[in-house]
């Protein structure tokens, strides 16, 4: 049976909870189309959190692996097709949970600009609206810590020429938090239905070794 590793960021900021967490607590040990999902909560912090996803990769020997996060504001689940290697936290008034807030900074000097993600990202898509949950492509996964563990783990696939199949997805707020004040007219979804979409998503992934050659329509527009 193949093995699939799907990380969540804990809180952070202004979320304190976040889907990520509670979608990787509620599909860990779950078998997806002959897959079983390992999953592991990560430090929302830069550069912890990415030798937590290599040192996890190593204990269990995955095939792929699905990295999460929240970006609030957005409405749908969105399957991020690239992480650059840029760092801005100011930006969102942000700092890691190790206070640290990373300015026009690399997370891998001299690295390559960006890196595609390797999951059949328009099948995932696809299979999620087919499945009645909201979804849609980003092509640009932010500046804070979900696109820097993103960039920091393709950077490590590539580095070791693994053959392990990565990339990234975004969550939209939960209920809770976009009930929050600070928050009220955000758009949100329950952990429950997120993590349908990630079992869609999944299973689009054990079946599909390259991605779809078709379109895939969305109006998100980044």
């Amino acid at each position: 049976m193949k093995s699939l590793l799907l990380t969540g960021f804990e809180a952070f900021g202004n979320t304190p909870v976040n889907p990520a967490e509670q979608v990787a607590r509620l599909l860990d040990g779950d078998v997806v189309a002959d897959t079983r999902i390992v999953s592991k909560i990560i430090p929302n912090t830069f550069f912890v959190c990415i030798e937590a996803v290599k040192d996890a990769l190593q204990k269990t020997g995955a095939d792929a692996v699905v990295m999460m996060g929240e970006f609030g504001g957005r409405a749908t689940i969105t399957v991020e097709r690239f992480a650059m290697n840029f760092n801005d936290a100011t930006r969102y008034g942000l700092k890691d949970n190790a206070g640290m807030a990373l300015q026009d900074q690399p997370t891998v000097k001299d690295g390559p600009l960006a890196y595609q993600s390797t999951l059949p990202v328009r099948a995932m898509v696809k299979a999620m609206r087919a499945g009645g949950i909201p979804a849609d492509i980003s092509d640009t996964a932010g500046t804070f810590c979900c696109n820097h563990l993103f960039y920091g783990v393709m950077h490590h696939l590539a580095e070791t020429e693994s053959k392990v199949r990565a990339g990234w997805v975004h969550l939209p707020h939960l209920p809770q938090v976009a009930a929050m004040e600070g928050n009220l007219g955000a758009p949100s979804m329950s952990a429950q239905t997120s993590a349908e979409g990630l079992r869609l998503a999944i299973e689009a992934l054990a079946s599909h070794q390259n991605d779809l050659n078709v379109p895939v329509s969305g109006r998100l527009q980044i």
